[in-house]
């Protein structure tokens, strides 16, 4: 068994939806609009467009979950986990991620996940940048095996 302690802490739920969504949409700027990262001596870009009550799509991704872009629905387990993309981008290499590359639909993302598989981070590769995909827990058993596989497969 892994430990994570080297990533931040929750931001947990408030009671009060429009305060929460507006206390990590900050967390979100902070880390990937007022300060973007790089990964492999690349840039980082977001996905803006569309942009959803004053927020831009990437960080809808980051903190729901659905195939439809406006049906997608607030997942509290992405919301509560808001700062960790950008410590796994920044720091993840030095705690044992697991980063792999996988093809679908005529994309290449790179995928970073927490050693046992419970956390993951995808990012769009594209020629001169990364674009912050999603990020999300990986809640079942079946699910994490799935993503092991595929990073055995690749490395």
């Amino acid at each position: 068994m892994t430990t994570n302690d080297w990533l931040p802490e929750l931001i947990l739920f408030s009671g009060n939806w429009s305060e929460y969504i507006e206390r990590i949409y900050s967390i979100f700027r902070q880390d990937f609009v007022d300060d973007m990262p790089e990964f492999n001596s690349r840039p980082f870009r977001l996905k803006k467009i569309p942009i959803f009550k004053g927020k831009e799509a990437t960080f809808w991704h980051l903190i729901s979950e659905g195939e439809i872009e406006d049906e997608r629905i607030p997942d509290l387990r992405r919301c509560e986990r808001i700062c960790w993309p950008r410590s796994i981008i920044d720091t993840g290499h030095l705690h044992g991620i697991k980063t792999w590359k996988n093809h679908r639909q005529g994309k290449t993302r790179v995928l970073l996940a927490l050693e046992d598989f419970s956390y993951v981070v995808v990012l769009d590769e594209r020629l001169e940048y990364y674009l912050l995909w999603t990020a999300y827990p990986v809640e079942r058993e079946h699910q994490r095996r799935k993503l092991e596989r595929e990073w055995r497969n690749f490395t």
